[in-house]
């Protein structure tokens, strides 16, 4: 003997009847769907024309001996590449560059973020004075950074005062300290907003409830703050990673062409390529900067993505 279900009236009500269940879109969502589209294909064309398409051919120079001749060598260009001792000096530095200072501005600008989130005296200033390196233009920077750091700068006649001796800062290994501190001032502000809004968004009875179980402010950041944060730290890696390749611009006019080897990037290595019209060699440089760039921000995606299940588990 079946048992009948009872049911909602008000359910059986809104339950259409004599219709059945309806698969794929109307005429007026396609048409919704075109339109969309057809707004869309400026912006897709651009893409296309600037991006995609030029990759692509980046990749066949890549492989080819010679652009007028177009003879495939598959992996002779990237060998090559390996072989060249410019290359591996760029290569060695850029890491060495992004391992430091990408994990340092991340720190900082977390720390910031988190003693700004207090109610501290003066908040608004702070965050203005650290957002300010945004608004410079590179000109401005340049010629600030020259004042401090020439062998007659600012710094110099400091150390000269108490008694050291002067220092060749942007001719010597110490260039490098220079490079990591104008990142730094140009992109912690930044990062410190992101880190700040992220915050913001953390919900505050959670935090409420463990200040009630006496839950510590150090135990709250690790325990709770951080596990909200997992995302956007992972944001702003990826933003300071691909920042991190943009201050050639600075570098080089500060250096030049060719700086102190400690300074010599990856991206000065394709600028000398580019204007000596050795392609290949630039195009399999690309190549591979690309890949490396694809597999950390894929690990650091994958480790968000952990990070994320283990906040909704």
């Amino acid at each position: 003997m079946s048992r009948k279900t009872k049911t909602n009236p008000a359910e059986e009500e809104a339950r259409p009847r004599g219709k059945k269940r309806r698969f794929g879109l109307s005429r007026r969502e396609r048409a919704e769907r075109f339109a969309t589209s057809f707004y869309m294909f400026p912006s897709l064309a651009g893409v296309l024309t600037f991006f995609i398409l030029p990759f692509f051919v980046v990749i066949y120079y890549s492989l080819i001996d010679d652009t007028s001749s177009g003879i495939f060598v598959g992996i002779d260009n990237f060998t090559r590449l390996f072989e060249n001792s410019a290359f591996k000096l760029a290569l060695r530095n850029t890491g060495l560059f992004s391992v430091t200072a990408v994990p340092l501005v991340v720190v900082l600008a977390l720390a910031l973020a988190v003693l700004l989130d207090a109610n501290v005296p003066y908040k608004s200033t702070f965050r203005t004075i650290f957002l300010s390196p945004m608004i410079v233009p590179a000109a401005s920077v340049i010629l600030i950074w020259q004042v401090l750091f020439d062998f007659n700068g600012v710094v110099n006649s400091a150390i000269s005062f108490f008694g050291g001796d002067p220092v060749e800062w942007l001719k010597s290994d110490y260039g490098y300290l220079v490079v990591v501190m104008l990142f730094l001032w140009k992109n912690i502000g930044y990062n410190m907003i992101m880190f700040m809004s992220a915050l913001s968004n953390i919900p505050r009875d959670i935090i409420e409830v463990a200040m009630l179980d006496g839950c510590g402010p150090v135990r709250r950041f690790f325990s709770i703050k951080l596990r909200y944060l997992s995302s956007t730290i992972s944001f702003v890696t990826i933003m300071s990673l691909i920042n991190s390749f943009k201050v050639f611009r600075e570098v080089y006019l500060l250096t030049g062409d060719y700086p102190f080897e400690t300074m010599y990037t990856l991206q000065h290595f394709m600028n000398n390529t580019f204007a000596n019209y050795e392609y290949q060699k630039l195009s399999s440089a690309a190549v591979v900067l690309c890949l490396i760039m694809i597999v950390i921000i894929g690990l650091l995606l994958f480790i968000d993505d952990r990070a994320g299940r283990g906040l909704d588990e």
